[in-house]
């Protein structure tokens, strides 16, 4: 993997953010701005406990989904202020995704702005919170609806893996998913480079975000994230402003997600290896532009 670190800056304008990272798609991270929002001092896991404690969440472990598997499943179900008790108390490799905790306490959207001086199309009924234990993985894959994200981290810090959306063949995309075949877990001590040698070409971001950073994922950014300690993060999404990117997004949701779930319900195993084999077409073609 080629990796360069994501641009950071404390302020940026909303003119200087627009050509530069906006409108060229490329990741950014904001130290400055959530320190504005009276979320970053207010939330943390004793607040959310006191306030939505009693609601029962899905839960996700690090293991990676397979032929079965229909995309977004939970592992477990568990009261959230149960959940949010093992995180404070050590190592926990589970974690929550797009927890609309604002449905159950919509108070909490009073406690930060949506910076629309940085880009429109706000989706303002989904702020999603994300939480994670120390050990805790989110495996390698880009947001189905392609909106762009506002990812900012709370508590502890998380390492972030990005790659533009063109990089997919590198990455070993499962078609007819958002996921990677390959297992980017703990990439930095051991990547399986033989079974998957085009992610040797793939051009990417590297970044760890600390408490208040605020990472800017342009749309369809494939992205993996370990949390080196637990915490949580709010995530902002904004549709894209052409109508190509949108309908990709309705596609992807309505159409592309439905034709897959069906297709393991019906022939896990016939639609796994189908794809596996145009998984490797594709990659080894990459390999062999890569030699012209």
């Amino acid at each position: 993997m080629q990796l360069r670190a994501v641009d950071k800056v404390d302020h940026i304008s909303p003119t200087d953010f627009k050509s530069g990272y906006y409108e060229t798609k490329r990741p950014l991270v904001i130290t400055g701005l959530a320190k504005q929002w009276p979320c970053y001092e207010k939330w943390n896991w004793d607040y959310f406990i006191n306030v939505v404690g009693s609601k029962e969440v899905g839960v996700y472990n690090n293991i990676k989904s397979d032929a079965y598997t229909p995309i977004n499943t939970a592992d477990a179900y568990m009261k959230f202020g149960d959940y949010l008790q093992q995180v404070k108390d050590g190592p926990l490799e589970l974690r929550i995704f797009l927890f609309n905790i604002f449905q159950h306490a919509p108070q909490l959207v009073h406690d930060f702005a949506w910076p629309e001086e940085y880009m429109k199309g706000f989706v303002k009924k989904f702020p999603m919170l994300f939480v994670g234990g120390e050990g805790s993985i989110t495996h390698m894959h880009f947001d189905i609806d392609m909106s762009h994200i506002l990812h900012t981290q709370f508590m502890g810090r998380k390492k972030v893996l990005l790659f533009p959306h063109q990089e997919q063949h590198k990455l070993y995309r499962k078609p007819w998913e958002v996921l990677s075949l390959a297992n980017f877990a703990h990439y930095n001590d051991q990547f399986d480079y033989q079974n998957f040698p085009a992610t040797r070409l793939a051009k990417g971001y590297e970044v760890i975000l600390e408490h208040g950073d605020t990472l800017f994922m342009p749309a369809g950014y494939w992205h993996h994230m370990e949390y080196i300690e637990s915490g949580f993060a709010m995530s902002l999404r904004a549709m894209q402003a052409d109508l190509g990117g949108k309908l990709q997004g309705v596609w992807n949701l309505f159409g592309m997600r439905g034709i897959d779930t069906m297709m393991k319900k019906t022939a896990p195993i016939w639609w796994y290896n189908q794809k596996k084999e145009k998984i490797y077409q594709l990659a080894d073609r990459e390999i062999t532009m890569a030699k012209k």
